[in-house]
């Protein structure tokens, strides 16, 4: 079983997907969200989807020092990392 991370900063609605598409394959996944969560109904609607699957979705401020660190655990934590 793999470990898959998805960085969401760019464009969260699509990493939230894709995030949602990795549950197909029975991986573990897991979503970092870098700054605060979009307010969209695209954002939602795939939040539900992760939420209704159990993927920890962590939000993390982009200006806070530890932020990098917990990113950095997770990247080398993970076996595959998809930032978008």
């Amino acid at each position: 079983m793999k470990q898959i991370l998805v960085l969401a900063k760019y464009d969260q609605a699509e990493a939230l997907r894709v995030a949602a598409g990795q549950t197909l394959l029975d991986d573990q996944v897991r979503v970092d969200v870098i700054g605060d969560l979009e307010d969209s109904a695209a954002v939602g609607e795939q939040k539900e989807v992760l939420d209704f699957a159990d993927v920890p979705c962590d939000t993390l401020a982009a200006e806070h020092p530890e932020t990098i660190h917990r990113i950095a655990r997770h990247i080398l934590a993970a076996d595959v990392v998809f930032l978008l």
